[in-house]
This record gives C-alpha cells, structure tokens and sequence, in this order.
C-alpha cells in the first residue's frame, strides 16, 4: 500500500509503477539487514506527499531521500560485470579494471548511489596488442582524507558503539568536548586537546583512546536487555574495568600532564591591576613565566600554585583552618616581583586562637606578620610539611 501510494509522485511515480507490475520482475521484499539494534521500527514513508506548502528546501529533499530508499530496498539490486586485465610489457606488471552495468535495477529509483566505470575492451589470455601510447605520470604519496561523519558512523558500527539512535549523541559530545572540530563538508579534524589526550593515554600503554571498553560495556547491556547476563553481574563488572583504567590513568598522570605540555604553551599573560581574574594571586618567581593563582582542592585544603605545572612545581600550601578564600583587587604595596593581589580569608574560629578574627585580609608575598603567625600556629597537612622546612621561608621563596 505504500508503494501504491507513491505512484502518483510526478518524479519517481513511474518507478513505483514499474515496481508493481509483475512483468517487470522487479520486486522483492525487503532484506532483514545485518543487524535490529531496536532503536526504532525501519524508516519509511508514513503518508503521501508531492510537498507541503510550509515544507522547506531540507524538508522536501529528506522526504524524498526517505521515499527513494523505501522504493530501492523493495527492489532487485543491480547486476554488473567487471573485467580485469593484467599485462605485462618488458617484465613490468599492469593492472586495469573496468566494469559495466548490465541492469540498474533499484539504480534507476535510488540516484544517491552510482554504479559502474571504465569500459575495457574484450580480450583473450595470452593475447599480445601493440600499445598505442605510453605515458609515464610523476606524482607523490598523499595523507588518506580526514574521516567524515559517515565514515565516522560505519566505523562506530562495526565497532559496537551506540545504536542508531545514540550515536550522533556521542559525537555531538566529542564536539562539545572539544576533541575534534567538524568542517562544512562533515569532515573531522582532531583539536591539540584531543592529540594531546590520545598520545598521554598511548603514553601510559593504556587503549583508553580506542572503542574497545566502550564497546565491551555495550555488548554486556546488550547482554542483559535479551537476558543472557544479570544486570549486577555487568554492573560490577563494569565497574571494575572502570575503576582499574582510573587508578592507572592516575597512577601516570605525568605523562598526561607531559602531552599536554606538548601541545599548549605555558601561560604567559600578563597580569596588571585592571585584568586580574579572580584566581590570580601574583607572577611566580620561581619560574618568572607564569603566574600563581588560588585554587581549592576536591578535599576542602586551599593552595596557591603555578600555571607553569608540571614544569614548575611551585606551591604555598595554605592553613587547613581556611573555611574560604577569595583574591581581591587590592594590590600590595610592598610586595615584590608584583602585582601581588591580596587574598580575603575566613578562618574556622575553633581552628584559631582567640585573639585573632575569623576574616583577614591578607598577602601572601612576606609582608604580612599576622598571616605568619596564622599560617604557623595552623596545623598543616602533609603537603606542606614535605614541600618546605617552614613558612618563613615558603614566603621567601614565593
């Protein structure tokens, strides 16, 4: 019925036509395919239309992409024959193909896909002809394409990624991530972020760059939905795998930070009073090409650090007692190599003497005796204790 419907499309009517009557021998029902990733029934024309009024170029050309496939996957598929011809002239050995389409078939509905090439003579084995020309043409390797989205898609497919459904998902994702860019003609081109993360994790000899976990993950789920696995059972599974590539992956995190380094500069703006962030603290004199900036750790401490890291490993490990800090625009005037911004703190009062205040606006760069003092009577964790002999000269050095 729905093919009938179709024959009274002024462009591929005539198809649907021919594919219904008998003589032709057109026909066939529609193959299974390959595989059912149940995502949805298969795609195909719900209703008849030669173009609604309000339908845009796109809507009209999606329709019928839609319709010709319908009509081509009911339909017999094109018949070629290919000749191939091996020659040999002086020792040398030459190849050439060619082939012709003896039926187009489900061609003459679906214009998407072309068929067929050079045509070559008819010859007999053994056969010796008297070339009419011999050119010799210069030429040089080139780079294979850069992988375009359908590329992209049959590789995820035969990989066991994601479903029909999901899997542009996961590339709008690895867009939104910034591992790769997409030109105007779809094709893909991998960002220094995504090169920098494929060659630490290649660096660690840990695949997490290749489909192999992910792909192993959605064969278990697969496993479950048709009931030949335990949902626990691949839950704990996967989180084993999970757990162990995080642990490695931690355990070489430098040589995560050292492809990074490969691919992105060291920081280098400069810092004045009228552009400071709100992490910036002052320049580090330690490497005098980066600069300190505040930042809290995922366990609550507070440290200012270089952007220069790993290359430069200056820190100054701040009091465990801080229940925040937050650099102002308030540039010490004493302080130097500058601008150095001072830092409002909060103090937990069970954690500080009594004669002192909970909030301190404090520097930093050595001036500031009451900080010392806090600083120094603050229990510090192990971090500190092992970076440097004391506070005193923790603030010399920065």
């Amino acid at each position: 019925s729905i093919v009938h419907e179709q024959v009274a499309h002024p462009n591929w009517g005539t198809y649907a036509q021919r594919l219904l009557d008998p003589e032709a021998r057109l026909w066939r029902n529609p193959s299974n395919g390959g595989h059912d990733d149940k995502a949805h029934p298969p795609i195909h024309p719900t209703k008849f239309s030669a173009g609604e009024t309000n339908w845009t170029d796109n809507h009209k050309k999606l329709y019928e992409l839609v319709v010709r496939h319908f009509l081509a996957c009911c339909s017999q598929p094109a018949v070629g024959a290919e000749t191939t011809v091996e020659i040999d002239i002086a020792g040398e050995q030459f190849n050439a193909s060619g082939r012709v389409v003896l039926a187009k078939n489900y061609l003459d509905v679906y214009r998407f896909d072309s068929w067929g090439g050079t045509l070559l003579p008819t010859y007999i084995i053994g056969q010796q002809f008297v070339p009419t020309t011999l050119t010799l043409d210069s030429g040089m390797t080139r780079p294979p394409p850069l992988l375009a989205e359908a590329d992209l898609l049959g590789c995820m497919d035969k990989a066991g990624i994601g479903t029909d459904a999901t899997m542009h998902d996961h590339i709008k994702k690895l867009l939104d991530r910034c591992y790769a860019t997409k030109d105007a003609n779809t094709r893909f081109s991998p960002t220094n972020l995504g090169e920098a993360l494929v060659m630490g994790y290649d660096e660690m000899g840990y695949e997490l760059w290749k489909p192999y976990l992910r792909s192993m993950m959605e064969a278990d789920m697969k496993s479950v939905s048709i009931g030949t696995k335990s949902k626990s059972e691949v839950l704990e599974n996967c989180l084993q795998q999970m757990k162990a590539c995080f642990l490695d992956a931690r355990a070489n995190k430098v040589k995560l930070f050292d492809a990074m380094g490969t691919f992105f500069a060291r920081s280098s703006r400069p810092v004045n009073e009228t552009q400071n962030s709100i992490e910036t603290v002052r320049p580090c004199a330690a490497c005098n090409e980066s600069e300190m900036f505040l930042k809290q750790r995922p366990t609550g401490e507070f440290m200012v650090g270089c952007r220069g890291f790993p290359q430069c490993r200056n820190v100054v490990w701040l009091p465990r007692s801080l229940s925040g800090a937050a650099v102002t625009d308030q540039v010490c005037p004493t302080c130097a190599p500058g601008p150095v911004y001072k830092i409002q703190f909060k103090f937990r009062r069970r954690d500080i003497p009594p004669n002192f205040d909970v909030d301190h606006l404090g520097c930093i760069g050595g001036c500031d005796d009451i900080l010392k003092e806090l600083m120094e009577l603050s229990r510090f964790g192990s971090h500190s204790q092992t970076a440097t002999p004391g506070i005193r000269k923790i603030l010399q050095v920065v």
